[in-house]
């Protein structure tokens, strides 16, 4: 089973009224060691660089964000400046470079990037959708 369309999903969930998607790139990794559950050949995949999976589940795993807080959360080669964390979603934010939402779920963490000009609340619908849609199968 390809991942993959999970992206195309979670972008479409972020539509406004207008038709309009917020979100324009977009990952799952795993929750135990960040390898990518989706791959780097979709078109809209954000690419995560080095060890930017691994930090991302440990502090997720650990659900200790203090790194993130002190650092920044590093996505696709971004440092985002942590916004705040609210039991398993955290919000980011890169002025002039949009913003991120991680979610996790069981044994995920869903991705979404926000595109300059667009509405992180648009984003954060719809990566809490597929979140909480693997958290649905157990995942």
């Amino acid at each position: 089973m390809s991942w993959d369309s999970y992206i195309d999903n979670l972008i479409a969930q972020t539509k406004d009224s207008s038709g309009t998607a917020h979100c324009d790139k977009a990952c799952i990794i795993g929750l135990d060691g960040g390898a990518p559950w989706t791959t780097a050949a979709h078109a809209s995949a954000i690419q995560m660089q080095g060890q930017e999976g691994a930090n991302i589940a440990r502090c997720f795993k650990a659900k200790d964000f203090s790194t993130f807080m002190s650092g920044g959360v590093r996505v696709d080669g971004v440092n985002y400046m942590f916004l705040r964390e609210d039991g398993n979603v955290v919000f980011a934010k890169k002025k002039d470079n949009g913003a991120i939402t991680l979610q996790a779920s069981k044994t995920a963490i869903v991705i979404g990037h926000t595109a300059e000009g667009c509405q992180q609340g648009n984003v954060n619908k719809g990566v809490a959708v597929i979140a909480e849609y693997l958290e649905s199968l157990g995942m």
